[in-house]
């Protein structure tokens, strides 16, 4: 059985002040509970406090904290927008999973830009030319970074106000009908869908808004600290993003399902296993309980047949849960929609968390800078520079 400690001593075994256990609790590293004898106390784990003192005792050294610092799991820009407490992701304090059951998308950016107004992304021009996709947006976004205006100097509203902008007209490139209706309405029309169909659009981009410092956040935040423009910080955050080891993993899943529905899941199931090949899509290491978003949405409706045999098998051999990839790759197929939707959709609503990290990064006025450690070969310097 887990023994528990007060806050006084988890700050005295780990030298910090409470400021940081609340962190470790945010990202995931340590489990908190209410105490019962103090209503306004809790308690912490102690076996995750050992094993957070252990791993900061062996990053003391200067290179290998500034190591861990930038490729391990404690990233120091601090933020407000989202964080994980119990394996579920919050925004601003707000279970995701709860708020996606009946908010829109706009709710959700007027909550992270912490916005005065409602939040609108209603887009009545169309789509300057050319086929609904990925070109498209990065086309129409390349075409606005190199136009944009600093965020230097200017107002916040004003800033919100070209947020949504950039927001509404990124859905219309990747096939959202023109109009004055909430974005997961729009995706529908675009798509021809029907109401029922744009209620689980509506879900999936709730639950994929943001999802703490992920490594396009990071690039979003990087950008802001210059004061590039809002489009280029965007653009930078989304370039990242379309990699197929992050926001493009559903394509990874697309191909595996392509392989199920000519193969069968029995014959790709062996062969993965058999081969040691991981199986995209399953397992995710902040929840290692299985991901609370695709439970969400995957309850709202029945994966063809051959695809919820296959997933069922995988997790039955594995052990593994299907994570978000799985269950947008899952929408897409069901309902058929356009090959590149998952990855429409996941970037037009994670372009609402990205343009939150890039206004929270302008109150910061240090440019993030992060330093180099050279490890190439000593160059041969004249001997005068040598004595």
């Amino acid at each position: 059985m887990a023994s528990w400690i007060s806050m006084e001593e988890a700050c005295r075994l780990l030298g910090v002040q409470p400021q940081t256990i609340y962190a470790y609790v945010s990202r995931g590293k340590l489990e908190v509970m209410p105490d019962s004898a103090h209503a306004r106390r809790s308690l912490y784990r102690a076996e995750d406090v050992a094993g957070l003192a252990k791993r900061k005792q062996a990053g003391r050294k200067h290179e290998t904290l500034a190591a861990n610092t930038l490729f391990g799991s404690e990233p120091s820009i601090p933020t407000a927008l989202c964080a994980f407490f119990r394996g579920r992701p919050y925004y601003r304090g707000q279970d995701a999973v709860t708020l996606a059951r009946s908010a829109a998308v706009e709710d959700v950016a007027r909550l992270l830009w912490g916005a005065e107004q409602s939040v609108d992304f209603s887009c009545s021009t169309p789509m300057r030319s050319g086929k609904p996709g990925r070109d498209a947006a990065f086309t129409a976004l390349a075409g606005l970074a190199a136009a944009g205006l600093s965020t230097r100097g200017r107002l916040t509203r004003v800033l919100h106000n070209e947020s949504q902008g950039l927001v509404g007209e990124l859905g219309n490139a990747f096939g959202a009908r023109p109009g004055h209706e909430p974005l997961h309405l729009r995706f529908a029309k675009g798509w021809k869908q029907s109401p029922r169909v744009a209620d689980l659009l509506r879900t999936a981009m709730v639950l994929l808004v943001d999802h703490e410092l992920t490594s396009s956040a990071f690039v979003a935040r990087i950008a802001a600290s210059t004061g590039a423009s809002l489009p280029a910080s965007l653009l930078a955050g989304l370039t990242t993003l379309s990699g197929p080891l992050h926001g493009d993993a559903s394509g990874r899943v697309q191909a595996l399902f392509s392989e199920v529905e000519r193969l069968g899941e029995d014959a790709v199931v062996a062969h993965y296993l058999s081969t040691g090949l991981p199986l995209a899509g399953f397992g995710h290491h902040l929840y290692p309980d299985g991901d609370p978003r695709a439970a969400a949405l995957l309850e709202l409706f029945e994966p063809p047949e051959v695809i919820a045999r296959f997933i069922q098998k995988v997790t039955t051999l594995t052990g593994l849960q299907p994570n978000i990839d799985v269950a947008l790759a899952a929408l897409v197929a069901h309902h058929r929609l356009p090959a590149d939707a998952a990855f429409g959709l996941f970037a037009t609503a994670r372009s609402v968390g990205l343009l939150a990290h890039s206004l929270e990064q302008l109150g910061v006025t240090q440019v993030i800078r992060p330093r180099g450690r050279y490890v190439g070969p000593m160059p041969s310097l004249p001997q005068a520079a040598r004595a």
